[in-house]
């Protein structure tokens, strides 16, 4: 009995000393936080759905380089199509380019120190993004940089979903074909992109070079209206929220972990009820514990209201996408889940180019295709063990 009441107040001990660091932690996160929208921006953009062609292109910028590389990733993996990325920035600092890696300290922590010792003596210099750190040890464990950014020469940069690693690019025999969405952007957008880099490496290193004049070229505008939204944990379910509101037709959400809470569902059934017309894809598969889990006690009410469901079978699905009727569409690293919303650094992009649009919606409509729609019946048939991980999901959403 002894026992069971020492063991009994060490796990009350440990939920209350997480949920005071969390709270307090946070608090002190926000206070310090950068939550930027940036000016409208003329830029020309390409849009990339999947990694093979993404990496060629990117590959080939960066070995076309001549004055800096600035990456931002949330993850790099330890593997081959890794060890050519880093093998190339190396190889590019060897010649005096300047290169600067910055990459989130638990998403990226499969780089090893080894690794990282071998691009610092080629020149490269890197730093880690969010480390842990007292007093808030749990909470800062848990705000993760999940931006993806890359800039080079200052002219060209590259925003959305790809990280670095085989799954990438459908070497995961596990996840099959990568679906996911990336830009590369040209002209005026490119100096919010670097800007952001330079901040982001300023609060990772104190390293201040924001007023460095050869960070920015002058750029031509792009024919694409476009703007960038970049947020700290706070701020990105206001602007969901507003996209919802304004919606007259029609909305698309692609995301791989569907977890948007309360607030967000209330709107999207408001939506639903005024006769917009919500169309959701999700992954079939998963690649973490419990993030299916924890979308499906969303998807009754939804799918209830008339919300159609795509379950995506043809590999994974990780695009990150919202499209309002036609009128803009916001792709980036941001995940329609509690993440993303509460914890995460995001960066998004929000185009207004009919044709782009256009282009993003006959993507969003072939994989249709490619999905299996999730019917209430079928729904309905969920076995109890699921049943149960969704209710334990459902407790953790915050933090998966």
């Amino acid at each position: 009995m002894k026992l069971f009441f020492i063991i009994s107040f060490i796990i009350v001990a440990l939920i209350c000393w997480i949920i005071v660091d969390y709270h307090l932690g946070r608090k002190s996160h926000l206070l310090k936080s950068k939550y930027t929208q940036y000016s409208p921006r003329k830029s020309d953009i390409t849009l990339f759905t999947d990694g093979d062609s993404l990496y060629k292109d990117l590959f080939e910028h960066i070995k076309n380089s001549r004055i800096s590389i600035h990456v931002l990733f949330f993850i790099i993996k330890n593997d081959q199509i890794s060890h050519e990325f880093l093998s190339l920035l190396g190889e590019k600092a060897s010649q005096g380019i300047e290169v600067r890696l910055l990459v989130d300290y638990v998403g990226s922590s499969k780089l090893t120190k080894r690794k990282i010792a071998t691009l610092k003596e080629k020149g490269v210099r890197v730093t880690h993004s969010h480390k842990p750190k007292l007093p808030f040890l749990f909470y800062t464990l848990q705000a993760r940089n999940h931006r993806k950014i890359t800039v080079i020469d200052g002219l060209i940069g590259y925003l959305g979903g790809f990280n670095i690693g085989k799954e990438y690019i459908g070497q995961d025999p596990k996840l099959g074909f990568w679906r996911d969405f990336h830009l590369k952007i040209t002209g005026e957008g490119v100096t919010d992109l670097q800007t952001q880099f330079l901040t982001d490496w300023y609060d990772s290193t104190g390293e201040n070079d924001l007023e460095e004049a050869r960070y920015f070229p002058a750029q031509i505008a792009g024919k694409s209206t476009q703007f960038f939204i970049s947020t700290y944990g706070e701020n990105l379910e206001k602007h969901f929220i507003s996209f919802i509101k304004d919606a007259k037709y029609e909305i698309l959400i692609c995301s791989p972990y569907f977890i948007p809470g309360k607030r967000i569902l209330d709107e999207l059934l408001a939506a639903i009820t005024r006769g917009v017309k919500v169309k959701i894809t999700v992954p079939m598969n998963k690649d973490h514990p419990l993030v299916k889990e924890a979308s499906y006690p969303y998807f009754r009410p939804l799918l209830l209201a008339g919300c159609e469901i795509y379950q995506y079978y043809h590999g994974f699905y990780h695009a990150k996408m919202i499209m309002i009727d036609d009128h803009f569409c916001d792709i980036g690293t941001a995940n329609f889940d509690k993440r993303s919303f509460y914890l995460n650094d995001e960066m998004n992009c929000l185009i207004y180019d009919k044709k782009l649009i256009a282009e993003v919606k006959q993507f969003v409509y072939k994989d249709f295709h490619r999905s299996q729609l999730l019917t209430y019946e079928r729904y309905q048939k969920r076995p109890f063990f699921q049943r149960l991980k969704e209710a334990f999901a459902t407790l953790v959403s915050h933090f998966l």
